[in-house]
C-alpha cells in the first residue's frame, strides 16, 4: 500500500471496497469513474458530489486506504491563533484547514493528505512539522468557508476604523470631497469594501447590496435567487464605504444626488470577476448594488441545464438547425443567458463563424465575437444587429428583442439562413409569439422564421448532505392540486434538514426547469390567425409540450427541489 499514490489508491481500491460493503452499486461505481475521467476528481468525492454515498461512509474507508487519520472538520473547534497560521488563500488553493497545535506539531485536514509538495509548504509557513488528516472535499470547503468567515474580517476593519478615528462625526452632506478621499483612502476602509467582497465571492452570491438605513448600513448578498442578511455597518461609515466602492467602479464620488453606473474588475483566487456598479440616492443615503458575473466560469453542458427527459433531445435538435429564430423567454434572472451560452458553445467550431450582442457581456467564449451594447452612445441592439448581418455570420445572437426595429432586424436574418438566438420578456413559450405581434411584427414574419421557444425559471436544489424524504400532509397535498397539480397517490418529497454546508438553509445550487415548444404546421397555422396565447398553449400541449408546471413537479417528486420551492416560483395561486 505504500507505494500507491492517493489518485491511485482512490481508484484502484476505494471502489472495490464499496461495492463489498454494499454502499453503493456497480451501476453507480461506472457512473462516478466516468465523471472523474471528465472532471479530474478523486472518485469518493465524486461519488459524494453524486450523492451516491455519504462523506462519513467513504471517508473511514479512504482514511484506511491511505494510513491517515479521518476527521470532519466542521466539527473540529478551531483557535483564532491556529487559523492565523496558514494563509486563507493557500487553505483555498490547496484544500487544506488547520485544525490545532499540539506537541510543536501543526494539525490539517486535507483533501489530499500524501501531496508532499503541499506538506512541505505547510511546514515552511509553519515552521514546525505538519500532521496530515484526510477530509472529504465537500466537509473541508465548508469549514474553511465558515472559518474564513468575511464578516469576522469587516468587522475587525470596522474596529479599526473606530480605533483610527476615521470617522469625524460629520453629517453626511456636511463632508467635502477632499475628505471623502481621505476616508476611502484609509486601509481599514479598504479591507472592509474588500472583505464584503470576497466574502460574496467565497459563497457564489450573484449580487451584494449596501442598503442605508436610518440606524445603519445593511449589507445583503443574494444568493440562489433570495437576498440574505450579511452584516451591519454603522451609520457613520456609510460615506467612506460608499467612496471607496465609487473609486473601485471609477465614478464621480462628488456626486451624490444622482444615480450612476460603473464596474469594478477582481481577481479571486484564479478566476476573474466583473462587478457591475450601480448607486442610487435614497433619503437615507446612496444605495448602492454590485452585480457580481464570473468572467472565467465554466459554461454549463446541456446534461448540467436541468432538462428533463426528451426535453433535451428537442432543443438539440432546434440549436442544430442551420435557419431559424430561437427564443428564450423568461423574467430576469431566470437563467437565459447561461441557456444561451450553453447553446451556443454545443454549436461553436471553426467552420462557424458566431457574433453576439449582449448587454452586458456575461461569459467570454473562446472563438466567438462577442460586442457589448452601449445606447449612450449608441449602439443599441437593432444597430448592432444590422452591422453584424454584413459580417457574414452563421450564427447571431441578440441579448434581448426589446422594440420592433430589432425584432424586424433578427427575423430577417433568420429568413436569409441565418440561424438566430435572442430572449424575451415572457411568462411562457406561447406568450412569446403573441408578444412579437404585439410589437407590430407581422403574423406571417413570425411563423415563417421562429423554429422553437424556450421557456424557464431557475428553482432552488435541494442541499444533498441534509436531504431527507417525508410524506407531505393531506393539507399540502391538497394546495398542490389546487394549483393543477396531478399527483400519484403515494408520494415521497423532499426537503433539506439544514446543516453547515448550506448555511441552514436546506438548499445548494439551482436548477432550471424548462417548458420547450418546437414549431410545428398547426402552431405556424394558428400564429397566422392571430389566436390568443391560451389557444397557442393549448395547441402545443396537444402536440406533447410539457408545461413548466408540469416539469417543475416532476423535480419536486423526483427530490431535485421542493414542493415549497416550485410553489414560491412557478405556480400561482388563483382566485
Amino acid at each position: 500500500m505504500s507505494e500507491l499514490q492517493p489518485q491511485q489508491a482512490d481508484r484502484v481500491h476505494l471502489g472495490q471496497l464499496l461495492l463489498e460493503e454494499k454502499l453503493i452499486s456497480q451501476r453507480q461505481l461506472d457512473e462516478a469513474l466516468a465523471v472523474q475521467r471528465s472532471t479530474g476528481a478523486f472518485l469518493g468525492d465524486t461519488l459524494v458530489t453524486l450523492d451516491h454515498v455519504k462523506s462519513k461512509d467513504v471517508g473511514p474507508i479512504l482514511a484506511r486506504l491511505l494510513r491517515v487519520e479521518y476527521v470532519d472538520p466542521r466539527e473540529v473547534e478551531v483557535e483564532e491563533a491556529v487559523m492565523d497560521v496558514v494563509p486563507e488563500s493557500f487553505s483555498r488553493q490547496h484544500g487544506v484547514m488547520p485544525l490545532r497545535i499540539e506537541e510543536d506539531r501543526l494539525h490539517v485536514a486535507m483533501n489530499d493528505p500524501l501531496n508532499l509538495s503541499v506538506l512541505d509548504d505547510l511546514k515552511l509557513i509553519a515552521g514546525k512539522p505538519v500532521v496530515a488528516a484526510l477530509a472529504m472535499e465537500r466537509e473541508l470547503m465548508a469549514a474553511v468557508n465558515t472559518h474564513f468567515d468575511s464578516r469576522r474580517h469587516a468587522e475587525q476593519a470596522i474596529r479599526d476604523i473606530d480605533a483610527e478615528k476615521a470617522a469625524n462625526g460629520a453629517a453626511v452632506d456636511e463632508l467635502s470631497t477632499e475628505e471623502l478621499w481621505t476616508l476611502a483612502a484609509d486601509a481599514p476602509v479598504v479591507r472592509l469594501v474588500n472583505s464584503i467582497i470576497h466574502g460574496a465571492l467565497n459563497r457564489g452570491v450573484s449580487d451584494i447590496h449596501l442598503e442605508p438605513q436610518r440606524e445603519e448600513t445593511r449589507v445583503r448578498y443574494r444568493l440562489d435567487g433570495l437576498l440574505y442578511d450579511h452584516m451591519t455597518i454603522p451609520k457613520h461609515h456609510q460615506p467612506a464605504v460608499v467612496s471607496r466602492v465609487k473609486i473601485m467602479s471609477r465614478m464621480n464620488i462628488a456626486e451624490r444626488r444622482l444615480p450612476q453606473d460603473g464596474r469594478i474588475e477582481v481577481e479571486h483566487h484564479g478566476k476573474e470577476y466583473d462587478l457591475r456598479v450601480s448607486t442610487m440616492p435614497s433619503i437615507f443615503g446612496e444605495k448602492v448594488v454590485m452585480r457580481v458575473l464570473d468572467k472565467t466560469s465554466t459554461r454549463m453542458s446541456f446534461g448540467q441545464l436541468g432538462f428533463l427527459p426528451g426535453q433535451q433531445e428537442i432543443f438539440e435538435w432546434l440549436v442544430a438547425r442551420p435557419y431559424g429564430m430561437i427564443l428564450v423567454t423568461g423574467p430576469t434572472g431566470s437563467g437565459k443567458s447561461t441557456t444561451l451560452y450553453a447553446a451556443l458553445s454545443t454549436i461553436n467550431q471553426p467552420t462557424k463563424n458566431i457574433i453576439t450582442i449582449e448587454d452586458p457581456v456575461e461569459y467570454q467564449l473562446q472563438g466567438i465575437t462577442q460586442t457589448q451594447a452601449n445606447p449612450r452612445i449608441g449602439m443599441t441592439f437593432a444597430r448592432g444587429l444590422r452591422t453584424m448581418v454584413r459580417q457574414d455570420p452563421d450564427v447571431i445572437m441578440v441579448g434581448e428583442i426589446r422594440d420592433l426595429e430589432t425584432a424586424e432586424i433578427a427575423i430577417n436574418a433568420a429568413l436569409t439562413g441565418h440561424l438566430v438566438f435572442s430572449t424575451l420578456h415572457t411568462n411562457d413559450a406561447p406568450g412569446a409569439l403573441v408578444r412579437l405581434g404585439n410589437m407590430g411584427v407581422e403574423p406571417f414574419l413570425i411563423s415563417s422564421s421562429i423554429i422553437g421557444v424556450l421557456a424557464q425559471r431557475l428553482v432552488r436544489v435541494v442541499c444533498l448532505a441534509c436531504k431527507e424524504l417525508y410524506s407531505p400532509s393531506p393539507e399540502f397535498l391538497a394546495r398542490l392540486q389546487a394549483n393543477g397539480a396531478a399527483l400519484p397517490g403515494e408520494v415521497k418529497l423532499a426537503r433539506g434538514a439544514g446543516c453547515p454546508e448550506c448555511n441552514q438553509l436546506g438548499y445548494q445550487g439551482r436548477t432550471a426547469v424548462y417548458e420547450i415548444m418546437r414549431m410545428s404546421d398547426s402552431l405556424r397555422e394558428a400564429v397566422l390567425q392571430q389566436r390568443s396565447a391560451v389557444a397557442v398553449r393549448e395547441l402545443a400541449r396537444g402536440e406533447g409540450m410539457r408545461t413548466m408546471k408540469e416539469s417543475a413537479l416532476e423535480k419536486a417528486v423526483e427530490g431535485v427541489t421542493t414542493a415549497e420551492e416550485i410553489l414560491r416560483v412557478i405556480y400561482v395561486e388563483e382566485e
